[in-house]
């Protein structure tokens, strides 16, 4: 009989590569050919989160989802606290590495963030953008309340490392009835944390303010969110996805957080529609 590969086998089969010199290096996975396809994975995560779409989306995109700065073995951002356009400028630098002048840009999470400062700032290079679970940032709360989110997230990854942190809250990115193969994938990220990088991101989630940029884009955008997602619900999702021009807004059935995983069939069909909608396929 044959035995079911495990995620780390899986992930084996789609190793990293790099670009870049060390003290900017960006690591990357990549499947695929075709429309370029780059996925930003969320503070809790790294390019494996993307597992299910580098495995099944690459028969209509060349796949590419980085390590995040300070994420796998990228180099940290330059920058004692980093802001949004410090992880945009880092993602020009793997187009350009790359030789990717026009893409279709998804962001998760925190991921979402950084999409939307580069869409922003370079919305020549992308066909579209697809933010799924957007986080807010919390650049609009008073500092006392930015500096008791960052705490908690200081403790969190000092006091539990990445171990504890994936044993005590991967569950919270997904449904409540996600799959063991949900579960694990979600842990395996966590368990890649790097605290220094962890903290960069955290910096930049306090500090963020997705909405203002958001103003500001001149992209095609859509927003999804799934529709038992409790870290970023879909209210405030609802909220983001108007503060764009244009923007489509797609309920993502059964799915939490982490819906990419939670629901990867679903939110794969998103991705090809979109690309369809906005005529990059």
């Amino acid at each position: 009989m044959r035995t079911a590969l495990t995620i780390e086998d899986r992930l084996a089969r789609l190793p990293a590569r790099e670009v870049g010199v060390p003290s900017q290096r960006i690591v990357y996975r990549t499947a695929g050919d075709g429309l370029p396809l780059v996925m930003l994975h969320g503070i809790g995560g790294g390019s494996g989160s993307w597992l299910p779409q580098l495995e099944s989306l690459g028969d209509r995109f060349r796949l590419i989802a980085w390590d995040a700065p300070g994420y796998g073995t990228s180099a940290l951002i330059d920058s004692a606290s980093p802001n949004a356009r410090h992880y945009a400028a880092a993602l020009t630098r793997l187009l350009d590495a790359l030789q990717i002048e026009r893409c279709l840009l998804v962001g998760q999470s925190l991921g979402a963030l950084m999409a939307t400062a580069f869409a922003r700032a370079f919305p020549s290079r992308l066909h579209g953008l697809l933010l799924l679970g957007p986080a807010a940032g919390y650049g609009t709360a008073s500092q006392p309340k930015r500096d008791e989110i960052l705490a908690g997230r200081m403790d969190a990854i000092t006091k539990l490392g990445p171990d504890g942190m994936a044993a005590t809250r991967a569950s919270a990115l997904l449904a409540t009835d996600a799959s063991a193969e949900a579960r694990e994938l979600v842990a395996a990220g966590m368990r890649r944390l790097r605290p220094e990088g962890y903290a960069q991101a955290a910096r930049l989630l306090v500090n963020g303010d997705l909405a203002a940029d958001a103003r500001l884009v001149r992209v095609a955008t859509l927003v999804g969110c799934g529709t038992v997602d409790t870290i970023t619900p879909e209210a405030g999702c609802r909220v983001l996805a108007a503060a764009f021009t244009g923007c489509q807004y797609h309920p993502i059935p059964g799915a939490g957080h982490a819906s990419n995983i939670d629901q990867p069939d679903r939110v794969n069909t998103l991705i090809a529609q979109f690309a369809s909608h906005v005529g990059a396929l």
